[in-house]
């Protein structure tokens, strides 16, 4: 016999936890498949990890950090610490079953009330209330030190399981091309988490490491085996690099506060946004080649500032699309330091795959390896569709993008919401104002639009993020972030513009601390 309980959430990291402090009056039952909340930070996290971002843009509206104009970037052993004090405040943590994961989902509400969701002709009907004092959705649990499965009964699911950490994706390779042939250790970025200091060391030093990738982890990784490989029999890192993305050394352009570049509602007034009219749209049009200029600026600093050209690292594409989907790194401060020394080192490919002694390339190059390292990233969507039951886990992607209104709420699957599936700058405010949104749509203090309305908003952001980045699958809403929580307010009730004046409306960064609780 299923347990009853009215909401349930699936994940304790950054977004889970801001669910269950926003829903806290309901008693919510949080389920963490590991020991331990924290998420990416906790699981999927190296020794030399940092925010990308400076903390005050990093915080909850209503727990600020003890040291918030401190403009280092915080370690990832600070920010699980600020997590558990936030959780201990709150009393997040008693809402918590660790070591208990979900295995299966079960839709058991009204078969009438499915069919109505999915058929197309109804999309003009509401979408309804998330409490119906019936349960929706029964949930299969597991616990780590059982085989035996409990299951839970809820009316309202909020999925928090985030699009990184728990699934791999690891490269496909042809028959005896994998790494099966080679006499070396291949690991995934995953996995190098899961190894203490001691471990890691051991695994790298005076070894000829190849990573895979160039996006945040492999850098760190890069930084990491570097650093291990300064003595004498050390040996450099290969980066084996297949897309080049930009990386910004500190939050400074051209002696300018990043932000001004497009963390303001000035800045972002360049950028297309959704249900910007007539009006905007030939403004937009007009204004583009500012917006290029912009992105130009920043470009010709970092080619100045970093030795991109010498080491072919110059990415072809605009700052603006990495920027505006959500991959823009902060490079550890060592990094280009540790190449000029010889410790790193770069290999452009397209393919690549293993022989016995490394790894050969599509120009049939080769390099010696001991260890191969996979900074390959993550599959969140595939963790959705392991729990979620059709018909509604063939809804979950349109052309890669999950179409979730506000961020939050997918129109065709009844009483469920996704937290932390939507990226922005920061990835904590962008996740606790949408659980703002949904405490204040559990209460029933605002309704959602038709189904069919809210479809063409979710299509209307997508064909902006289509147009702004070839990179959109990411499901990034950088470029229109301050609009999107506009948007949010507006339905909440609460006034959109946030600052105490024009200008600082104009020209100042929002955060978090722009929207605590209005009294």
């Amino acid at each position: 016999m299923a347990i009853v309980s009215r909401i349930g959430i699936i994940g304790a990291g950054i977004s889970g936890i801001a669910a269950a402090k926003q829903l806290q009056k309901y008693k919510p039952i949080v389920f963490e498949a590991t020991e331990s909340f924290g998420g990416v930070w906790r699981h999927c996290s190296y020794s030399s990890t940092k925010l990308q971002t400076p903390r005050c843009d990093y915080e909850f509206s209503d727990f600020p950090w003890t040291e918030r104009d401190n403009s280092s970037f915080p370690s990832y052993l600070e920010i699980l610490d600020y997590l558990h004090s936030y959780a201990t405040h709150f009393g997040v943590l008693e809402l918590i079953k660790f070591n208990s994961k979900v295995v299966e989902i079960r839709f058991i509400g009204n078969d009438r009330d499915q069919l109505n969701f999915l058929d197309a002709s109804s999309n003009s009907k509401e979408y309804g209330s998330l409490l119906n004092g019936q349960p929706v959705w029964e949930v299969a649990v597991q616990t780590s030190d059982s085989d035996a499965i409990e299951w839970y009964a809820f009316e309202f699911l909020v999925i928090c399981t985030g699009k990184y950490g728990d699934v791999p994706i690891t490269p496909t390779f042809p028959h005896n091309k994998g790494p099966e042939v080679f006499r070396g250790q291949v690991m995934h970025s995953l996995d190098y988490c899961k190894l203490d200091e001691d471990s890691s060391g051991q695994l790298l030093k005076d070894k000829k490491v190849i990573v895979i990738g160039y996006k945040k982890s492999a850098i760190d990784l890069a930084v990491e085996c570097a650093k291990a490989n300064q003595g004498p029999e050390g040996q450099p890192c290969t980066v084996v690099v297949r897309t080049l993305h930009w990386t910004v050394p500190h939050y400074s352009i051209w002696g300018l506060p990043f932000y001004l570049f497009y963390s303001t509602r000035a800045s972002q007034f360049l950028h297309e946004r959704p249900n910007q009219g007539i009006l905007r749209n030939i403004l937009c049009k007009l204004l583009s080649p500012v917006r290029k200029a912009m992105s130009k600026i920043i470009e010709s600093y970092l080619v100045w500032r970093l030795p991109l050209k010498k080491y072919g690292l110059k990415p072809d594409h605009p700052f603006e699309e990495d920027y505006g989907s959500c991959q823009m790194a902060i490079l550890p401060e060592e990094f280009f330091a540790e190449a000029d020394k010889g410790m790193i080192e770069f290999k452009r490919a397209l393919k690549w795959w293993f022989w016995e002694g490394g790894v050969q390339f599509e120009d049939n190059s080769k390099l010696e390896a001991d260890v191969v390292l996979l900074a390959t990233g993550f599959d969140g969507k595939r963790k959705l569709r392991t729990i979620l039951p059709e018909p509604f886990r063939s809804l979950l992607e349109t052309e890669g993008i999950m179409p979730l209104y506000r961020g939050t709420i997918h129109p065709l699957i009844p009483n469920v919401a996704f937290v932390g599936y939507i990226e922005s700058v920061s990835n904590l405010h962008t996740a606790e104002i949408r659980c703002k949104w949904l405490s204040r749509l559990v209460d029933n203090q605002f309704k959602l639009p038709s189904i069919e309305s809210m479809l063409e908003q979710t299509q209307k952001e997508m064909e902006i993020m289509r147009r702004t980045t070839r990179f959109y699958k990411r499901s990034c809403i950088s470029t229109f972030s301050i609009n999107h929580t506009d948007e949010i307010c507006e339905e909440m009730g609460w006034k959109s513009s946030r600052k105490n004046n024009w200008l600082a409306e104009a020209f100042s960064p929002y955060n978090s601390q722009d929207y605590r609780e209005e009294k």
